[in-house]
């Protein structure tokens, strides 16, 4: 069977300018080698990773009728993404980030939420999202557990599979936010500073049971450098990251998410999932943007058994 995954929640529009080191004084100016504009965010940026790969994609959230939500429209729509549950906000504009990426690859962010906190429940039918395979929560946050909840609880009773990530910085008043969801997902991703802000734990294992404990299914924490950690009340996986060179780190947990959610819908275990969402984060890192990199399965697949992780490329030979 097709996966058919709607990715909900978060549409964001970015701006990213690179090399950059520090904003200039004043009025003064700075010349740079490179600037960018697409779509991003844990619904948008997610869907356009899952198309790559090969899933049948749709995507809901808010964006404005301004000319930065049709931009975001156009190239979703480019990369085959059905964005016909998408709502129009008149009274406010399309969520967008500025975002100035240092040489390392590490950047800041300028961000406006704009119609992002405006979606709920009340803007996508249960039968539309009883349609998928899979629902994916981007940012339960913006619109709180008990709405979450709302989406979440009938798609669960539909048979379709869960997962959500986060968008905001751990913290236990946003694990009570969100608590009332928890229960009705397959899935969690967030990162691990998430992990360990939202709980408190010491240690991301304690951190991510401590999550299972509130009703998820399974946490695949990204680790940045280190790779990701896959916990589930029975077993935890550790997969290393790919060895490249990293031009920006935009998109990269969205890059994950989506491979390792395609990695599930083809029926791969949960290890196979995590290398597949590992390369992809890996071939996004290599170029600027959330939608950098014209690869599909294959491509990935073959990335993922070619290229060295950092954990062997730091071996001793």
């Amino acid at each position: 069977m097709t996966q058919s995954v709607i990715t909900l929640g978060a549409h964001v529009f970015d701006v990213q300018v690179r090399p950059v080191e520090a904003i200039p004084d004043g009025q003064g100016a700075a010349l740079v080698e490179q600037i960018r504009f697409g779509p991003a965010g844990t619904a948008a940026g997610t869907a356009l990773t899952l198309a790559k790969l090969g899933a049948a994609v749709r995507t809901a959230g808010a964006i404005g009728t301004d000319p930065i939500g049709d931009l975001l429209l156009a190239m979703l729509t480019r990369h085959g993404i059905d964005t016909s549950l998408v709502v129009r906000r008149a009274d406010v504009q399309t969520s967008a980030s500025v975002l100035p990426i240092r040489p390392d690859g590490s950047r800041p962010a300028f961000h406006v939420p704009g119609a992002n906190l405006t979606y709920g429940p009340g803007d996508i039918a249960e039968a539309e999202v009883a349609k998928a395979t899979h629902l994916h929560l981007g940012a339960p946050e913006l619109m709180g557990g008990e709405n979450a909840a709302k989406i979440l609880s009938p798609a669960r009773a539909a048979g379709v599979v869960t997962s959500a990530d986060l968008l905001a910085p751990g913290d236990p008043g946003i694990l009570a936010w969100i608590a009332p969801a928890l229960s009705f997902l397959d899935y969690l991703l967030p990162n691990e500073q998430q992990v360990l802000g939202l709980t408190g734990a010491e240690t991301l294992e304690d951190g991510a049971r401590a999550l299972i404990g509130h009703g998820v299914g399974c946490v695949a924490v990204t680790r940045e450098a280190r790779g990701a950690l896959v916990i589930t009340a029975d077993e935890v996986l550790a997969v290393p990251a790919f060895a490249v060179d990293v031009v920006d780190t935009t998109g990269c947990g969205d890059a994950f998410s989506a491979g390792f959610l395609r990695g599930l819908g083809l029926g791969r275990p949960l290890r196979d999932a995590a290398v597949l969402g590992s390369a992809a984060a890996a071939l996004v890192a290599q170029g600027l943007g959330s939608d950098h990199g014209e690869f599909d399965l294959a491509v990935a697949d073959a990335f993922a058994a070619a290229t060295p992780t950092l954990e062997s490329a730091d071996a001793p030979h």
